[in-house]
């Protein structure tokens, strides 16, 4: 049997590009096996931020003629007008069927090249305003860490590149894999691109990691019954200050950072054991089958058309799970979205559920 080709990543780099969110790229993707990593910039040049940074590359805009992602990173030069060619390779490269991602202030080019317009995104919070301004058929959410509209994903600014990345992974190879991946590059694994983007985290640095301890025990004891009320008193804390401070340090509530944990390790336990459903919703304090099919169904932004990790046991063990990739922000959730079980419900969400269009192959 021939082996599957690994997934081709193309990082485009833009002049005035910013060299971290090129390295988030390169790092994360390029540590991988399942991608093939090429950095490519018009006419194999692209100057960086900063003294003496300059990229350089063999690889020019054709290679985003045969790429499954394409990255764009943030670049500085807001001002400055992207040329012809590379607007025209992206609007080719998407028409194609290519997933377009943004980091940061990339954005601004997949919204000149007019592929933004009328879908949800998101940039560096400096810069929401901005790309409202310039591209107002852009749905601009100005407080999200990033926001994934299946082909098209953008991140806030700077190191919600690696949430992105890490996302993606999670969408092509499971939580197992972005999980490890997040390990390497000793990082969180998950953090929701619901998140606000700046206010909490900014507050976090002021306040340091006071309930990182907290969170520790909530992840050894997910089986347990937990309420605002255990965890504030094993924080001493009131509830209401522990919600505040817990939003300072995470940019979400107690309970919600608890489903999100819930949910994630349930993810891991379908697709590295054949637990079943009742022991993986008593192991992880999802409850019954049904709760954990609900729960699955508002959080866990699995689409069965571009899930290409084990989803066989996904499948088996929780039934017809079809949640949206993008919960909070797909336009058609009514129609794409839903958790059913086996007869005529399911069969006429069949029917009526409309494909969202993807390059990743079910594998």
């Amino acid at each position: 049997m021939t082996p599957k080709r690994p997934h081709r990543v193309a990082v485009l780099g833009l002049p005035g590009l910013i060299p971290l969110e090129l390295g988030i790229a390169t790092e994360v993707f390029g540590r991988d096996p399942h991608y093939d990593v090429t950095v490519c910039a018009e006419g194999g040049v692209a100057r960086g931020v900063g003294p003496g940074i300059t990229v350089t590359t063999s690889a020019g805009l054709e290679v985003l003629r045969e790429a499954d992602t394409v990255i764009v990173p943030g670049y500085e030069d807001l001002e400055a007008t992207l040329s012809a060619a590379v607007l025209d390779a992206l609007r080719l490269a998407h028409g194609r069927g290519a997933r377009l991602v943004s980091i940061c202030t990339g954005a601004f080019a997949v919204a000149a090249a007019g592929l933004l317009d009328g879908r949800p995104a998101t940039t560096h919070w400096l810069w929401t305003d901005e790309l409202q301004r310039r591209h107002p058929l852009v749905e601009v959410l100005p407080n999200r860490l990033f926001v994934d509209d299946g082909d098209i994903l953008t991140s806030a600014g700077m190191t919600t590149g690696i949430d992105l990345c890490l996302h993606l992974i999670r969408r092509d190879h499971g939580a197992a894999a972005a999980n490890s991946a997040a390990r390497v590059l000793v990082a969180p694994p998950q953090r929701q691109g619901g998140q606000a983007q700046f206010v909490e985290r900014l507050r976090a640095e002021v306040t340091g990691d006071q309930l990182g301890p907290l969170r520790d025990w909530m992840l050894e004891n997910l089986a347990l019954p937990l309420d605002l009320d255990t965890l504030a008193g094993r924080a001493h804390m009131s509830r209401r200050t522990l919600t505040r401070r817990f939003r300072e340090e995470t940019g979400v509530a107690p309970m919600a950072w608890l489903t999100d944990a819930r949910i994630d390790r349930a993810r891991v336990l379908l697709e590295t054991t054949t637990e079943p459903i009742e022991n993986i919703g008593r192991l992880t304090g999802l409850g019954a089958p049904a709760s954990v099919r609900a729960a699955f169904h508002r959080r866990a932004s699995i689409c069965r058309q571009d899930t290409v990790w084990p989803t066989s046991v996904l499948r088996q063990q929780i039934g017809r799970v079809i949640v949206c990739r993008s919960p909070i922000q797909h336009r058609n959730r009514s129609r794409c979205c839903s958790a059913t079980s086996t007869g005529r419900a399911a069969r006429s969400t069949e029917r009526t559920r409309q494909p969202v269009p993807s390059t990743v192959s079910t594998r």
